[in-house]
């Protein structure tokens, strides 16, 4: 904690003592350090510690020592880079290139960044100390109400599960210590330490202790921000489904494993971690607390644009990071990926969505294609409006994704790559809405987007696309001294009813799958319910795919099912024409460029076109080895304590 829990400054609180005889110097209470029976008898002062016990919940750029330097590389809209580190984006600035010419990530890469030349995983026991001390500490509070006492200690004990759950997807099992540890000065730490727990030993404490918050923490959904019943409950059926995947499909990969359970789930587990996470998914709905977001329902790609940015009485969300200018904690997301053609300040572009994704979200009548820019003979599809490519399209497509034509602050982003002539030749150039001849004595024309695409060209729209998830249309979002307050929703109910669908079907129960799906499917948009027979492992994946993206699930998912290796395999592919398929290759980022037709005379003469492009910063097909699949535990943490046994393949 950067504030210890036993110190905190003289703005917290103020001792005005005096002095008035020498003899009485030594009996004045320090008036800049809070004593035990201070801190944890004042509900003021145990909040405050509470909630900078929250503030480093594990989804953030995590200070190592104190200096500026992140410990954990996490998807969120702090991290615009992170989202472009596989097949989801393109990362269009110029710093980021290296995300698409690093084909083969070293062993120790999943959910870490470079530090000093080495990878750092996320293991973090100071945290973990600090939350047992709280847990201690709090309990011997003899003037808080029982209740309030109760709550406190439930949301740190909440906090703690948590860092174990994010530690396990990194790394598998870890040494559980649920108690404050002290050092005798005795020379010899041997008693401190202790072995690796069992990865599902892990996973079994998270959902145990989910069990334990929900009984003193409030049933109301009304706080986004602290934990509830309907949180423990959303947060026990995630890791219980993180579980269930692990065993199932772990059985896959028994490279991925080691002979004392510390990596590996045994296959026999996984039907009860998956009734586990139906059973805490369907409390979670029985409740009635939370419902799918549908305020403005008569335009479903509106409602789901709203969902990420609504924060008054909106129902879909379970926990969320909020953001708040008074208060100075803002966020840069707008900032970063707003359109150059209307940005605020000369900022923005960055996060590209990329066509691999764009063509995952399917046509509304449940069928999945690429999207049509060539005619069965080769020629090119002409459209009067670059959004006519997508129309009947799945509405959580342009509610995601900003597409050529489309719409933000009420201006069209203007995303296109040139003129294509009737000969086939491009006019383009080589910077945002640069200007050029069509013809030899010809004026100067516009020949590319103020939004671009050009190749290379950092912060223009390279994949063709730009984000629009999260996107605040607020204004003074995009500019540097003000920023964004929309949050970052960590939980909503969306996911609930996902994970219930997955739990159900991977216990046989297509039937009930089906509903919970139909649910997010109709929200969306989609009128056609899907049947039983339809709800397939592919299915479970696709729709995961498009509703949760850019918030924080591909690679999460893409690891607990053992896709990984297979998906992201290093082999330079072309673009899956299988768009549904949940195996089909995606080692590389694709773009789609627009282009307007210059043909005078022709019935096509200023019309679009589309060409599939791969952008010039992406040379190399991303390797995920099976080796990725838990984190490196570094040389230092097993010097320390020789208990702690290697992954496999480190």
């Amino acid at each position: 904690m950067k504030k210890s829990l036993l110190y905190i400054g003289l703005c917290a609180l103020a001792l005005s003592t005096a002095c008035n005889r020498d003899k009485d110097f030594l009996d004045v209470s320090p008036s800049n350090i809070l004593q035990n029976d201070q801190l944890w008898n004042d509900e003021g002062l145990i909040l405050s510690v509470l909630a900078d016990l929250y503030d480093r919940y594990p989804d953030r750029q995590t200070d190592v020592n104190n200096s500026t330097i992140p410990s954990m590389v996490v998807q969120t809209i702090d991290n615009w880079g992170e989202f472009a580190r596989f097949d989801e984006a393109f990362a269009s600035e110029n710093g980021q290139y290296w995300r698409h010419s690093a084909g083969d990530y070293p062993y120790v890469f999943p959910g870490m960044i470079v530090r000093g030349g080495a990878e750092v995983t996320y293991w973090d026991y100071a945290y973990i100390r600090e939350l047992n001390i709280f847990i201690e500490k709090c309990g011997t509070s003899t003037k808080l109400k029982q209740e309030v006492k109760d709550r406190f200690i439930a949301e740190a004990r909440y906090l703690r599960a948590v860092v174990y759950f994010e530690e396990v997807k990194r790394v598998g099992g870890v040494p559980l210590i649920l108690q404050a540890m002290e050092y005798d000065y005795k020379n010899d730490p041997a008693y401190l330490q202790h072995p690796r727990a069992k990865e599902s030993e892990i996973y079994d404490f998270v959902i145990s202790e989910m069990d334990s918050v929900k009984k003193y923490v409030p049933a109301s959904p009304v706080s986004k921000t602290r934990v509830t019943v309907g949180l423990a409950l959303a947060t026990k059926t995630r890791a219980a489904l993180y579980a269930g995947s692990i065993a199932k499909h772990g059985a896959e990969t028994p490279q991925v494993s080691l002979p004392g359970g510390e990596v590996g789930i045994p296959v026999s587990k996984a039907n009860a971690y998956y009734t586990t996470a139906l059973q805490a998914a369907q409390e979670l709905i029985a409740t009635g607390s939370y419902s799918l977001y549908k305020k403005n329902s008569d335009n479903v790609t509106q409602n789901f644009v709203s969902l990420f940015i609504d924060k008054g009485s909106n129902p879909e969300v379970i926990f969320a990071k909020d953001y708040k200018l008074q208060s100075g904690r803002v966020q840069p997301w707008t900032l970063w990926s707003q359109p150059r053609s209307n940005a605020e300040e000369q900022q923005g572009g960055r996060l590209n969505p990329s066509l691999n994704l764009v063509q995952s979200f399917e046509l509304l009548d449940n069928t999945f294609a690429p999207l049509p820019i060539n005619a069965s003979g080769g020629d090119y599809i002409y459209y009067n409006d670059p959004m006519d490519l997508f129309a009947n399209r799945d509405p959580r497509l342009a509610a995601t994704v900003m597409l050529p034509g489309s719409e933000f602050k009420d201006k069209k982003v203007d995303i296109w790559a040139g003129y294509i002539k009737k000969d086939g030749s491009i006019v383009t150039g080589d910077n945002f809405g640069a200007k050029a001849k069509l013809e030899p004595n010809g004026p100067d024309v516009q020949v590319v987007g103020f939004d671009g695409p050009v190749n290379n060209l950092e912060f223009s729209a390279q994949s063709g696309f730009i984000i629009r998830k999260y996107m605040d249309p607020t204004v003074g979002s995009g500019r540097i001294g003000t920023q964004s307050e929309v949050w970052w929703i960590r939980y909503r109910y969306a996911e609930v009813l996902l994970n219930a669908a997955e739990a159900a079907f991977e216990l046989g129960q297509a039937g009930v799958a089906a509903g919970y799906i139909n649910e997010v499917r109709e929200r969306a948009g989609f009128k056609i319910p899907l049947t039983a027979a339809q709800i397939t492992f592919d299915r479970i994946v696709h729709e995961r795919k498009v509703e949760l993206a850019f918030e924080g699930h591909e690679f999460w998912d893409m690891k607990r099912w053992r896709l990984a290796h297979k998906v992201w395999n290093g082999a330079k592919t072309p673009l899956t024409t299988m768009p549904g398929s949940a195996t089909a290759v995606s080692t590389r980022v694709f773009a789609l460029w627009p282009y307007k037709v210059y043909d005078p005379g022709s019935a096509n003469n200023g019309k679009y076109v589309f060409k599939q492009v791969l952008p010039g910063a992406v040379t190399s097909a991303h390797l995920f080895r099976l080796g990725n699949y838990y984190g490196f535990i570094g040389d230092d943490i097993r010097n320390n304590n020789p208990k702690i046994v290697k992954n496999p393949n480190q």
